[in-house]
């Protein structure tokens, strides 16, 4: 009986804490959220909104037997210590935790881990809190927003168009995406020309004609000057300016998101996958540890404990004059400063030294984050930027190009980050010189470019909507609901995307766009901080929400399903595709007076002979399309199989072997495994 229980989301986490703990202190998992709200209630929404919006909680699908093991761990223990991640989320866990566990407050205590490693680990549990129940309404606020937002507009799409779900931040993303599609489409490009000298180590473009700028819009615009152009050319002005390129900030979520897209090509469901194991703990030769700090963040804070050894190792890897100073964030709007910027939790354990102890996306990803973090505490770099203007006619033309002075945080960043020289000639004014040619070129302006994963995520930090947390899981859900598809690796909306948008906006215009979600976002952040009420906010809401969505029920008009070409064979109505729980099917449209289905042709897949009776085994579907294999001769033979047959016999029990989904090769019938 151990005299302290932990109680931590992941077992992964709780596997490297439980070895910094002694025996007196037991460690489990919870695997997540244990609770949700129910289904049941007015529209299913698991809310009493008549009184108060009070929540229902229920256990969510399977974690019933964790519930009643982790009752027992409580019972067996006299502290309880919540240590679920140090955010909204991982209060609101907390919270359930106790409640759901019936812990009392005098025997239980709330723990933040920022970082998983021995040191910090011990002095979190040294330092306990208690649940912060504004966070935990916070949260909640979100999670009921979101159930009723969610399940309301969904069944509404569901039901007139066919789509499949709607989001308070998923349809905003949405809309972002088809906004910027609907400006490419309105686009017109117009037509511009440069003019461009060459010279034996240089180049130079046409930008002045005396003191005004040139615009040039035509072929003969350009012929004309062409025509007034000699070969020789005068510099009339060389210019030298020292300029600085600005260190990095230390990661937060979306940044570290948008860099990995960008420099990595991660997708931010992956970043945040492989970011969450470098958190949660990697074994090394003599210890598991954390390698990085919490990874849900909009704070670029780094601790005077990370600092002062970081600061240490710049000046005796690279030399005292590449110490630059800690970054302090400007922005305070809508930021959550509980924990740090995403950084290691060692400036000592370098990416060299703990590749081999990585997976390759791993040590990519740990790289980035370790080289950024130094980086925001770098010299800036610095470069002379010069700037020649030549003269021929009094048409003025420019040539620009830098030299790296000192290159500051680059020395580690540049990796990430080009720093190319354009090295000009030595020149003097007044020195003439002639060009090798001059070149004129014919441009098109651009539309605004499709969003890729890393702009979109910028543009929603920007805009204030969501939370960093939530981006990769919202862009997932626009993706899975087939709102959107990739070009290029840029977001191009779909037919049903952009019908989607298009409904929402012709009734809900007011509440599904940036600045409702955007003032919706400070709401939450008020309530966490004990100034608004939390069912107040909601009850505001509902009562400008729900009168709308009865509204459009009555008001949208229902899309007509698509015609196939064919004739019902039992009333000669034409046959529709229709939308089913288990995808589309193709049925009469005089339903439901005629109730004609038509029986989709399977393609016969055949594995092996089946052993029973001589027939085939084949890929058949159940009712509701899961996949199993049985035999062509049913019902004669009901030979059937989950796992794929394949076609070989058991040694033991001469029945067929199967392949799991794991891939692993075993008897269908005894305990035999290959």
């Amino acid at each position: 009986m151990s005299k302290y229980l932990v109680i931590v989301e992941s077992p992964s986490k709780s596997k490297t804490i439980g070895k910094y703990l002694g025996n007196d202190y037991k460690v489990v998992s919870s695997k997540g959220h244990i609770r949700d709200l129910a289904t049941t209630g007015s529209y299913g929404l698991g809310v009493d909104i008549e009184n108060g919006f009070k929540p229902n909680y229920v256990p969510i699908k399977g974690k019933s037997g964790i519930i009643k093991e982790l009752k027992k761990d409580v019972k067996e223990s006299e502290l309880v210590y919540l240590a679920s991640d140090p955010d909204r989320e991982g209060e609101a866990i907390a919270w359930h935790l106790k409640d759901a566990l019936g812990i009392k407050d005098k025997v239980y205590k709330r723990v933040l881990f920022n970082e998983i490693t021995h040191d910090k680990v011990i002095e979190a549990i040294k330092n306990p809190t208690i649940i912060d129940d504004n966070l935990v309404k916070s949260q909640e606020t979100r999670r009921i927003l979101d159930r009723i937002i969610g399940f309301r507009l969904s069944k509404l799409l569901q039901s007139k168009i066919g789509a499949k779900s709607a989001g308070r931040v998923q349809s905003v993303a949405l809309k972002l995406i088809v906004d910027r599609e609907e400006e490419i489409n309105a686009f017109n490009p117009e037509e511009y020309w440069t003019i461009t000298a060459k010279f034996p180590l240089y180049e130079a473009t046409l930008f002045k004609y005396k003191d005004k700028e040139i615009e040039l819009h035509n072929e003969d615009e350009v012929n004309k000057i062409l025509d007034k152009l000699d070969k020789k050319y005068v510099v009339e002005s060389i210019e030298t300016k020292e300029k600085s390129r600005k260190s990095k900030m230390p990661f937060i979520t979306s940044t570290l998101q948008q860099e990995a897209s960008t420099k990595l090509g991660f997708s931010a469901k992956k970043t945040m996958s492989i970011a969450q194991k470098l958190y949660e703990g990697v074994d090394l030769e003599s210890e598991t540890v954390g390698l990085i700090t919490y990874m849900r963040t909009d704070s670029i804070r780094l601790s005077e404990d990370f600092v002062k050894p970081a600061m240490n190792y710049i000046e005796k890897e690279y030399g005292k004059e590449y110490l630059g100073k800690v970054k302090i964030s400007k922005k305070t709007e809508n930021v959550q400063d509980a924990h740090e910027g995403i950084r290691p939790t060692s400036v000592l354990r370098t990416p060299d030294k703990v590749k081999k102890y990585l997976s390759t996306d791993e040590y990519k990803l740990y790289s980035l984050i370790f080289k950024r973090t130094l980086a925001s505490l770098m010299a800036d770099a610095k470069v002379n930027q010069t700037t020649i203007i030549l003269d021929n006619n009094n048409y003025k033309f420019k040539a620009t190009g830098q030299e790296m002075l000192f290159d500051g945080y680059l020395k580690i960043y540049s990796d990430y980050e080009s720093n190319e020289e354009t090295i000009l000639p030595k020149v003097g004014e007044k020195e003439e010189t002639e060009s090798i040619a001059v070149i004129p070129e014919q441009h098109y302006t651009k539309p605004p470019a499709r969003y890729s994963e890393a702009k979109l995520i910028k543009e929603m930090e920007e805009l204030g909507i969501g939370r960093p947390s939530t981006y990769a899981k919202t862009i997932d859900t626009i993706r899975e609901r087939g709102y959107v598809e990739m070009e290029d690796k840029k977001f191009k909306p779909t037919e049903i995307g952009i019908e989607t948008t298009k409904k929402l906006q012709e009734f809900f215009s007011d509440l599904i766009n940036v600045e409702y979600t955007r003032d919706m976002e400070h709401e939450l952040d008020e309530i966490a901080d004990g100034k608004l009420v939390w069912n107040k906010v909601l009850q505001d809401f509902y009562n400008l929400f729900e009168p709308r969505v009865k509204d459009a029920f009555t008001a949208m008009e229902k899309k007509a399903p698509e015609e196939t070409g064919e004739k019902c064979p039992n009333c000669g109505s034409p046959l529709v595709i229709r939308k089913g729980k288990y995808g589309e099917f193709t049925a009469c449209s005089n339903y439901p007076t005629c109730k004609y289905i038509k029986k989709e042709e399977q393609e016969v897949v055949e594995l092996c002979d089946c052993p029973d009776c001589g027939g085939k085994i084949v890929e058949k579907l159940t009712r509701k399309g899961k996949k199993f294999y049985g035999c062509n001769n049913y019902p004669k033979c009901k030979n059937a199989f989950w796992d794929k047959p394949t076609g070989e016999k058991c040694p033991k029990c001469d029945k067929l072997l199967v392949e799991t989904k794991d891939g692993k090769i075993k008897c269908s019938a005894c305990q035999y495994e290959k």
